[in-house]
């Protein structure tokens, strides 16, 4: 799912080596592109015949914008334009009620191909780092980055139903944290993998680090890469790593010995 805002910049390369390598790792029967603004530029064309396009044309009711005031967390978000993504929260669900199949954000990285076993799951999460509740105690937390699901998935449908009343504009409280919560109350309709399989660095420093400046040469238990990139794309945001999206270019990627880069150069030519 990407363009649901409008596409002011030509197609990332970071976003097309999200697509081509799940192409290439998984080798799907279709991929399936959901926009409202088609992207544009030279990695877009090369990408394009390879999938499926879905074109949400309306914007949907979720989220309720007034609820963004009543923290800084989502006057932040509010202010710099980051609402879509909790739009894209749940579309993701809608989609995958209805069709099913494997959902996965655009600044992922495949570099496994996802085991059949999974397949046969009714619903997949992967485990992330644990968060601090509101009460600063670190407690399990599911991310919504890639998901696997069957058509009608009952998890799906519990989540979906209560996206809207848990939404109160901060950044995952509806969406990684509601989905912990339900693991806890229906562990039979979920199937959560290990942290190192979906989410190895965490969106922190830390792991920031060394995904994109360091060097982990062990992914014996990787079957993807999730950058975190609204945590380091813009330029200003260094609080998390020096590296930003306009020093990531192909030139980049062939010649810097990072975490990132050692995995994604095999896809670009």
């Amino acid at each position: 799912m990407f363009g649901l805002a409008p596409q002011r910049e030509p197609m990332h390369v970071i976003h097309y080596l999200c697509l081509e390598s799940c192409r290439r790792v998984n080798q799907p029967a279709a991929m399936y592109f959901h926009y409202r603004h088609e992207p544009h530029g030279e990695w877009w064309e090369r990408i394009r015949p390879w999938l499926t396009l879905r074109c949400i044309a309306e914007a949907t009711s979720f989220p309720d914008p007034a609820r963004y005031a009543a923290s800084d967390e989502g006057r932040f978000i509010r202010d710099h334009g980051l609402t879509y993504a909790h739009e894209a929260d749940y579309l993701r669900l809608v989609i995958l009620l209805e069709a099913g199949g494997v959902y996965a954000d655009m600044d992922t990285l495949f570099v496994r191909p996802l085991p059949s076993h999974l397949y046969a799951k009714p619903f997949v999460l992967g485990e992330e780092a644990p968060l601090p509740g509101a009460d600063g105690v670190l407690r399990p937390s599911l991310c919504n980055a890639l998901i696997m699901a069957r058509p009608g998935a009952s998890f799906a449908q519990r989540w979906l139903g209560r996206m809207r009343e848990c939404f109160d504009g901060t950044w995952s409280r509806h969406s990684n944290q509601e989905a912990s919560r339900l693991w806890g109350e229906f562990p039979g309709e979920i199937h959560v993998v290990p942290q190192p399989c979906f989410y190895k660095h965490a969106a922190s420093r830390r792991g920031l680090r060394t995904l994109l400046e360091g060097r982990d040469r062990d992914a014996a238990d990787v079957y993807s890469l999730h950058l975190w990139a609204h945590l380091w794309w813009e330029a200003r945001r260094t609080d998390f790593s020096v590296v930003h999206a306009g020093v990531i270019t192909p030139d980049y990627i062939r010649s810097k010995e990072t975490t990132y880069t050692l995995l994604a150069r095999r896809f670009l030519d």
